[in-house]
């Protein structure tokens, strides 16, 4: 599936692997995602694209981003835009498809191999794409969430699915109790 000597790029679309991760139980530690694929070949870079509420004072993302930013991603983000939908329900709409995509084109001369995380069929044509130009495509995701976060068009256009659940022992982090749980078991010790 991978070749020591092959040029790789990683393109993360944030929140589907967020909630591909989370529907599997789990949290993905990203400094060892990067190291398995730098084992896995020569990993030119590494893109993780989300978008930002701008207007918060704290959004629950930014640690995350600026961590990311410091420790060898590249950091695709735009700002995301709040609206109310037709129930009175408070909406964040930030969309990444079209910028992973413009990126993924652009370095496809220069890479061998890419690396999609994400299950969203929408890529699906950006994937026959690159292999048009001879880019073999390895696509994250999974299957044994419920219901499945990849489409099915999106795995078989893909020259390899890669099973997230079947990387959970190499990039998985083991998720935190909740706050008030560690709260009340640290009282109820003394």
């Amino acid at each position: 599936m991978f070749y020591k000597d092959e040029r790789l790029a990683l393109f993360i679309d944030g929140s589907n692997l967020y909630a591909a991760a989370k529907a599997l139980g789990f949290d993905i530690d990203y400094k060892l995602l990067r190291q398995e694929f730098m084992r896995r070949g020569k990993l030119l870079r590494a893109f993780y694209y989300t978008a930002l509420l701008e207007n918060d004072e704290y959004s629950p993302i930014r640690p995350l981003v600026d961590w990311l930013h410091y420790n060898g991603f590249s950091m695709v983000t735009k700002p995301a835009k709040e609206y109310t939908d037709s129930l009175g329900r408070r909406k964040v709409k930030g969309n990444m498809d079209i910028e992973l995509a413009v990126d993924a084109m652009e370095l496809a001369p220069r890479v061998d191999h890419i690396v999609l995380f994400s299950g969203d069929g929408d890529f699906r044509p950006l994937v026959e794409s690159l292999q048009r130009q001879g880019v073999r495509v390895s696509v994250v995701s999974t299957i044994r969430s419920q219901p499945p976060m990849i489409a099915d068009e999106l795995r078989r256009q893909a020259d390899n699915f890669i099973e997230l659940d079947e990387l959970r022992d190499v990039i998985g982090r083991p998720p935190r109790e909740p706050r008030q749980e560690r709260d009340d078991a640290e009282t109820s010790d003394h």
